[in-house]
């Protein structure tokens, strides 16, 4: 790894007080995240101590209500920081997401007494959360998941496995949808889970290409007893629940992309003007300066595609077909620099010695998670040409 510090992002945020949270995260990230990232992904620890830190400096709960915890930050300042986090170590920004996308469904449906329960000690009070969608056969066509939810007096029973889930086995909630009804998406609901109901369990955590130091699990739910107060909107709304927590959820994606992205030119950039061939560095040959050029230019054409969404987002107007099209570009983008950022580094970028490898490795799964980019063309086509013909 390079002696040479990057040059911070130029950020345009809206107020003073989103410019000094940026500056504690990239504090933060420095200080506390990147120097362990490559011994911990390695070893495969996930860095609970971060998470700890982060809810205690106000940051596990930034796009919420200040009212129940939250920092009453706009989705433009919230990205931002989930970039600069996964910069430093993309298992921290992509678990952050992945917890904002835990408590979408409570802070969006929940009654106000669920709100005045649960939301403070999920958004600032060390808790960590883990989002129950996906499952064994139910991947990209979640509206036939399979695992029930039946009705017993004041509670539900559920059954079933959940797979696929980041913080599976370790998160202290579970935002959850079940079937408690009809076949199709009309038919399921919402719950919150508590991590210590018994009944639920890990599986092992799955061994993957990247982000190690990330469980991600499947989850059995076996005669799991959940009271009604504890569903989350109307009976069969679930569906609509976790289709607006997914629009969310892939700006976020979107962002840690991005920051995966910078973290890979910084490293290029660094090593081809300190790499010296021929007598000069190698960033003198136009053939590497077009390669760094190119790449520079779709991470912040990524940066700029992914804060448009945000800000209508912000503004209360629709923003699922750019937050579709922000999460396909920025992963295909931190895929395609990711991969430009090894050849650069040449040898070296093939070894565990330089983060170059690791990024790479890291890269691809952001083009499978919350939609592959095959579901994202889907969604984009529906939006520009209208539905498919049936």
């Amino acid at each position: 790894m390079s002696d040479r510090d990057p040059q911070p992002v130029e950020r345009q945020l809206p107020t003073e007080e989103s410019r000094d949270l940026l500056a504690l995260v990239r504090e933060i990230a420095q200080r506390e995240i990147a120097p362990k990232a490559a011994e911990e992904e390695d070893a495969g620890r996930f860095p609970r101590d971060v998470f700890t830190l982060l809810s205690e400096s106000g940051l596990l709960g930034l796009p919420y209500d200040a009212e129940y915890g939250g920092g009453d930050q706009p989705y433009e300042v919230y990205l931002q920081v989930l970039e600069e986090l996964a910069s430093a170590r993309l298992t921290v920004g992509l678990g952050v997401s992945v917890h904002t996308l835990a408590c979408h469904a409570l802070a969006g449906y929940g009654t106000k007494q669920q709100q005045v329960e649960h939301l403070p000690a999920m958004l600032g009070g060390g808790l960590l959360g883990a989002y129950c969608l996906s499952e064994p056969a139910s991947g990209s066509d979640a509206a036939s998941l399979r695992t029930k939810a039946v009705r017993d007096g004041d509670a539900w029973v559920l059954d079933g496995t959940k797979a696929w889930i980041t913080h599976g086995g370790i998160a202290d909630f579970y935002t959850v949808l079940a079937r408690t009804g009809e076949d199709g998406s009309r038919g399921i609901t919402a719950f919150l889970v508590p991590g210590d109901a018994p009944g639920l369990s890990g599986a092992l955590p799955e061994k993957k290409m990247g982000m190690k130091g990330s469980p991600t699990a499947q989850v059995h739910l076996d005669g799991v007893r959940v009271p009604d107060d504890r569903r989350i909107g109307e009976e069969g709304q679930g569906f609509a629940i976790a289709l607006a927590a997914l629009d969310s959820g892939r700006l976020g994606i979107a962002a840690c992309a991005v920051g995966l992205a910078q973290a890979a030119l910084d490293e290029a950039v660094a090593y081809a003007t300190e790499r010296r061939q021929f007598g000069r560095p190698i960033a003198d040959f136009q053939g590497l300066r077009f390669m760094i050029a190119d790449m520079a230019t779709q991470i912040e054409a990524g940066r700029a595609l992914y804060l448009a969404a945000a800000r209508l987002r912000d503004a209360g107007r629709p923003f699922a077909k750019q937050a579709a099209m922000a999460k396909l570009h920025c992963t295909d983008t931190a895929m395609k620099v990711t991969t430009d950022a090894v050849q650069i580094l040449g040898g070296y970028g093939y070894t565990a010695d330089f983060p170059a490898e690791r990024y790479m490795r890291e890269a691809k799964v952001l083009q499978i998670v919350e939609g592959t980019n095959q579901i994202q063309r889907m969604v984009i086509a529906r939006h520009v040409a209208g539905p498919e013909a049936r």
